[in-house]
């Protein structure tokens, strides 16, 4: 892959993640491989680069050090831009990051790409109404298992409990959510529905109340922020689907990680990313 050796490399200090010594390695790392990086962008203090920004500057690849919810921010922001986006993995989760260059850290990713072993591709992202998520789309009621993950990343202990609290009973207890086209899965329904991106389609599992319960209980979900681990069903890989919230509510979800919610059905469906991105991983 032939590519500028200038950058532009967005930060996101405010992230529970974000440690002061990886970044400067991260920068001693880029110095070190020939790229230079001729600005730093503090998000959410600065905005995030614009098209127009990045092309009147001669930047031909931005590179983010973030978690999942900021890279989306900043590649759907940059659809329709001719540049590429290098996304390491700042993170806690660090999905998309692994998808595209495997569990590797910053710095093999970056040497990787000096080294010319990397091509820009799109890989396949998921679409809803609320946006595209390019690591992971959540439905369901179990969704609200987001407001504890920011109660932690705050280390508000008290609104931590409060939502822990909230989030036992909306799993188990609150309205769940069918799949309904096609119609596949629980007639009941789940809390929880997870839609991955792989391979030009979505990997759909879907999570039982009594699962989520079991993990409340036990303290591992607050202690993950995750539930892709564990019993679920997995039903199977489609291009499209609907999801339907029993009892008329409305559908929270949430887009790599970002909280949102959508009319009582709603569908979704696997689509090309609109801005190159750079992939490693071969």
């Amino acid at each position: 892959m032939n590519h500028a050796r200038k950058t532009w490399l967005v930060i996101n200090p405010d992230s529970g993640s974000y440690d002061d010594a990886a970044f400067e390695a991260l920068q001693h790392c880029c110095g070190k491989n020939g790229i230079d990086v001729d600005k730093v962008i503090r998000f959410p203090e600065d905005d995030l680069p614009t098209a127009s920004e990045l092309d009147a500057a001669g930047i031909e690849f931005v590179t983010i050090y973030t978690g999942d919810g900021t890279i989306n921010a900043l590649v759907t922001g940059l659809y329709g831009w001719g540049g590429a986006v290098l996304v390491l993995p700042g993170g806690t989760m660090n999905l998309l990051s692994i998808r595209l260059h495997g569990d590797v850290e910053p710095d093999v990713i970056v040497s990787r790409f000096c080294a010319n072993s990397a091509q820009r591709q799109r890989p396949h992202v998921i679409r809803c109404k609320d946006g595209d998520a390019l690591a992971g789309m959540m439905a369901g009621p179990a969704c609200v298992w987001s407001e504890v993950r920011e109660a932690m990343r705050h280390f508000d202990v008290v609104g931590m409990a409060g939502s822990a609290a909230d989030a036992v009973r909306e799993s188990t207890d609150g309205p769940m959510v069918r799949i309904t086209r096609p119609e596949i899965g629980r007639e009941d329904g789940y809390p929880l529905v997870l839609m991955s991106p792989e391979d030009g389609k979505m990997t759909v599992d879907a999570y039982r109340a009594e699962t989520l319960g079991e993990y409340a209980q036990q303290g591992i979900a607050l202690l993950k922020r995750d539930f892709r681990e564990g019993p679920h069903d997995e039903l199977g890989e489609l291009d499209e689907m609907t999801i339907t919230a029993c009892e008329g509510e409305r559908l929270d979800v949430l887009v790599d990680g970002e909280p949102g919610d959508l009319d009582s059905e709603a569908t979704f469906r696997v689509v090309p990313c609109e801005v190159d991105l750079v992939v490693t991983r071969g």
